[in-house]
């Protein structure tokens, strides 16, 4: 009987769990091998080196976080209005991308390779917002204004302490939300 071998998804689906937990450092070999159950032999079949596990990791976060996200949205249709709504919607779902792209943005602030790559989900991310502002903003510069708008909503509002009175966080949010899709 031949050994069943730890999927190469599964090492990289806890690389990205150790990731989001404590940065790039916390991906280890032998902590993911305990996280997984396996022995740390099994990781070297599917990488060279941890290097490679790090590199299919960004090559995960960037194809989740832009293709995936994209073709989920753009599945069922709708106006900019509509799409804009259902990528709300998606990124309010999943907290462990924020955390994912939360560390990938604090790697990148000491690794150029990573920058580069942060840059270019960015740009992509940047370029669907304005398509889908575009749909129904004539003015160029409010389709810029209102797509760093969502980007910076996306990324700061978890960096944010305040409290807005009576009402909860979620709640302006949709406020938030609403004005920029009127």
């Amino acid at each position: 009987m031949a050994a069943t071998r730890t999927p190469r998804s599964s090492w990289i689906d806890a690389g990205l769990r150790a990731l989001a937990a404590g940065g790039p450092d916390a991906v280890r070999i032998e902590p993911l091998a305990q996280a997984l159950g396996v022995s740390k032999g099994g990781f070297y079949w599917h990488f060279d080196n941890r290097g490679a596990l790090l590199e299919e990791m960004l090559d995960a976060w960037e194809r989740i976080s832009i293709e995936e996200a994209i073709a989920q949205v753009e599945q069922e249709g709708g106006d900019g209005r509509t799409r804009l709504r259902r990528l709300f919607a998606l990124a309010s779902a999943r907290g462990d991308l924020l955390r994912i792209d939360l560390a990938v943005r604090d790697w990148a602030r000491r690794d150029p390779a990573v920058a580069a790559r942060l840059r270019r989900v960015d740009n992509r991310r940047a370029d669907y917002l304005r398509a889908l502002f575009g749909d129904f903003c004539a003015d160029e510069g409010d389709v810029e204004a209102r797509s760093l708008l969502v980007g910076a909503l996306w990324i700061g509002n978890h960096f944010m302490a305040a409290d807005h009175g009576a009402r909860s966080r979620a709640d302006v949010l949709e406020l938030a939300l609403r004005r920029l899709l009127a």
